[in-house]
């Protein structure tokens, strides 16, 4: 029998007929998402630069039952960025995830580091903003889900280039929004905590470092990729049509300590 919550819940949440473009979708917190929307209903596509971890993505997702197709495209790359808007014209949801993470002392940053830090964090998920928001804004519908980081709002960890980047990515969320939410597309960041994924494989192979950080988290342990499966579904649904241009902490308590 279904439950009598069901057909509400899926009216509210529910993804069925959306399509959804996830870059850094191959792994990570991208990936989750990814699974998230798709389990919601959305049609899939992941982008990520590494093409065998982007073809174990694509085959998990379908293992769930999800509809997902992948392109291979280097964020950091210009002429992948054109081509990936060229083969994924349009979509009704968008999720910058892709990422890198120099973390350099300040002192010790080249100038390569801050253009590979920008060009990846900041360059491409504007430039994506830019290509997709107008077609969304023409349908009256859409979803930009930018990931920021305790970057956004604080100095954290030789935070150097990358937290430039982070602190502009909650100021793109609020000019999209400012642009874009009278015409139906809404635009915010999800501002995680210190989440063990690839991305953070350095930190975590320093001796300690991971029990420390998990102390700090007001929950007591570091975030997981599939913390964000929720707040990714609710911010992508009509249910957060009047929620755009907000930094949402999903940390674990980690902005609060």
């Amino acid at each position: 029998m279904t439950p009598a919550g069901a057909p509400y819940l899926t009216d509210l949440f529910g993804l069925h007929g959306r399509t959804a473009l996830i870059t850094g979708g191959s792994s990570g917190i991208g990936y989750a998402i990814a699974r998230a929307l798709g389990g919601a209903g959305a049609h899939i596509t992941i982008a990520a630069r590494r093409r065998p971890q982007l073809d174990h993505a694509l085959t998990r997702l379908r293992d769930h039952g999800i509809t997902a197709t992948a392109v291979q495209a280097d964020m950091g790359d210009p002429d992948d960025l054109t081509r990936l808007c060229d083969t994924v014209t349009d979509t009704d949801i968008l999720v910058t995830s892709a990422a890198n993470n120099i973390r350099h002392p300040m002192g010790d940053l080249t100038p390569d580091d801050y253009q590979q830090t920008i060009a990846v964090n900041l360059t491409a998920p504007y430039h994506l903003g830019q290509h997709h928001a107008p077609r969304m804004a023409e349908r009256g519908w859409g979803r930009i889900i930018n990931i920021g980081s305790q970057q956004t709002h604080r100095a954290f960890g030789n935070s150097g280039a990358y937290g430039v980047a982070k602190a502009a990515i909650g100021g793109l969320s609020r000019s999209q929004a400012e642009a874009w939410s009278r015409h139906g597309v809404t635009a915010n960041t999800i501002l995680p905590g210190f989440v063990l994924t690839p991305l953070t494989e350095a930190v975590q192979a320093i001796p300690g470092r991971v029990d420390a950080l998990a102390a700090r988290h007001a929950v007591g342990r570091n975030g997981l990729p599939d913390d964000y499966a929720g707040i990714a579904v609710f911010l992508a649904s009509d249910a957060a049509a009047f929620v755009t241009g907000q930094n949402i902490c999903v940390d674990g308590g980690f902005s609060i300590t």
